[in-house]
């Protein structure tokens, strides 16, 4: 997959109990009040005073740095840093299933499909290591996209530190899949050339890949 863009994490899934095991928490993106903090490759938008499902407290964030409180020890991480914790229990998952697509690959590995943001018609690439979608400023401005309106933050992207904001997408459909209030970030300037379908789409969905085939089962 491509990384010109947003914040590396795995697949999220939903929750059961699991073995103690050390655990990556690290910050992918700062916005006034809030912050992603991702845990073990999951990423979690976390208000100031909310508790991510593994545990992880945001006490502040600004555009510098993210308090958080994890096991009763504070923390100030910077964009893009992070700290392992040893021998914790965090939960891992399951899922279920629903409408779903099929993609294929293109001879680069690469899945790309078309589908909707809004109602307007979007390229997408699919990308695991995007945090959220992800659309290129020019892309939000075509599909009439006020994005100025959103949070602006700042990113964490394979070119550096990129100006963003943070926007709830009304629906974005690929294939027989459809997704309400779906999380976002616009990127200005020219650095993301293709919208990314990212976690914030594909975490609701569970992902089967056989040979070059992708399917993309709705979770919820």
């Amino acid at each position: 997959m491509r990384r010109n863009d947003v914040i590396a994490i795995g697949i999220a899934l939903l929750f059961a109990a699991a073995p103690a095991r050390a655990a990556d928490i690290s910050v992918s993106a700062l916005f006034g009040g809030k912050a992603q903090i991702v845990v073990d490759g999951k990423p979690r938008m976390l208000s100031a005073g909310e508790t991510s499902p593994e545990g992880v407290k945001l006490i502040s964030a600004d555009s510098s740095a993210a308090v958080i409180e994890f096991q009763g020890k504070r923390r100030s991480l910077a964009l893009g840093s992070g700290y392992k914790v040893s021998g914790v229990s965090l939960p891992t998952g399951a899922s279920g299933s629903a409408p779903s697509v099929t993609l294929t690959a293109d001879a680069q590995g690469h899945y790309q499909t078309l589908g909707q943001v809004n109602g307007g018609t979007v390229t997408f690439l699919v990308d695991t290591g995007a945090t959220s979608i992800a659309l290129p400023s020019a892309e939000a401005r075509r599909l009439g996209i006020n994005y100025l309106n959103g949070q602006r933050g700042y990113t964490q992207t394979a070119n550096g530190k990129a100006l963003a904001y943070r926007i709830t997408l009304d629906t974005v459909k690929v294939g027989d899949i459809t997704l309400h209030a779906v999380e976002a970030v616009v990127l200005e300037g020219d650095g993301l050339k293709i919208a990314l379908l990212g976690m914030s789409f594909l975490n609701r969905t569970e992902m089967k890949r056989d040979g070059q085939a992708l399917t993309l089962i709705r979770r919820f």
